[in-house]
């Protein structure tokens, strides 16, 4: 098992057989040029430059690569991570373009290992704010019919293991997580608008008012039209 003491960021390189281990660090990985197979005990990824991926310390992994490939790696000491950090694949969207820019800098300068300590700081609070891709896809669109298969294919999971780890990561199933983000969309509703229940319905996505006023009174015990009533006065 590795060992990490201090933050080390380089470009790396990996080949075709698949090399199996462990770390008692964290680790992101930036792709800069081709792809990675990585395989853990409940997903399976192939990451690419839309993407990176953070490996929390003794998680074991498989990792090989089927191309010519480059990698930008930030091996980050366990004083540096939150606690309890678990793996995340996230979108490289303009923000995390913008780390990995960074990232690509220090690699190269090498020349202050406090402004890299300061970036990596940075980093890893991100790790305490940011949401996993499925959660994102979740709050865009609540207000549709989210299987959850789609959920678990985001993240890489088998829908199974998802459910255990969505749970792990929220406190909550998928179903309470989303039926509450509906919930609370229908209350501001209520409250902030004179909408008629037919349109906020078909704003939350329900078939029509009746089914919305009866998943209404299963969440909050008492009819919309009441909660409206009773929260305007």
């Amino acid at each position: 098992m590795k060992t990490v003491n201090h933050v080390t960021c380089e470009k790396r390189s990996y080949t075709r057989e698949f090399t199996s281990h462990q770390h008692e660090f964290g680790q992101f990985l930036f792709p800069l040029k081709g792809s990675l197979d990585i395989q853990t005990k409940l997903q399976e990824i192939n990451l690419n430059p839309d993407y990176c991926f953070y490996i929390p310390p003794k998680l074991e992994h498989n990792y090989r690569s089927m191309d010519r490939n480059e990698f930008l790696i930030l091996d980050i000491p366990i004083k540096y991570l939150p606690e309890n950090t678990s793996d995340m694949y996230i979108r490289l969207d303009k923000q995390w373009g913008s780390i990995r820019y960074l990232l690509l800098e220090e690699a190269k300068s090498q020349e202050s290992t406090s402004s890299l300590v300061d970036l990596t700081r940075y980093v890893t609070s991100k790790l305490q704010i940011s949401k996993p891709l499925s959660i994102e896809y979740i709050h865009k669109h609540y207000k549709e019919s989210i299987r959850l298969e789609t959920l678990a294919k985001i993240e890489h999971y088998h829908p199974v293991y998802y459910s255990a780890w969505f749970k792990d990561k929220t406190g909550k199933s998928p179903k309470v997580y989303i039926s509450e983000l509906r919930l609370n969309e229908a209350k501001q509703l209520l409250i902030s608008t004179g909408w008629s229940m037919s349109k906020i319905s078909e704003e939350l996505g329900f078939e029509n008012s009746s089914s919305f006023t009866r998943w209404f009174v299963r969440c909050e015990g008492l009819p919309p039209q009441k909660f409206r009533i009773l929260n305007n006065r």
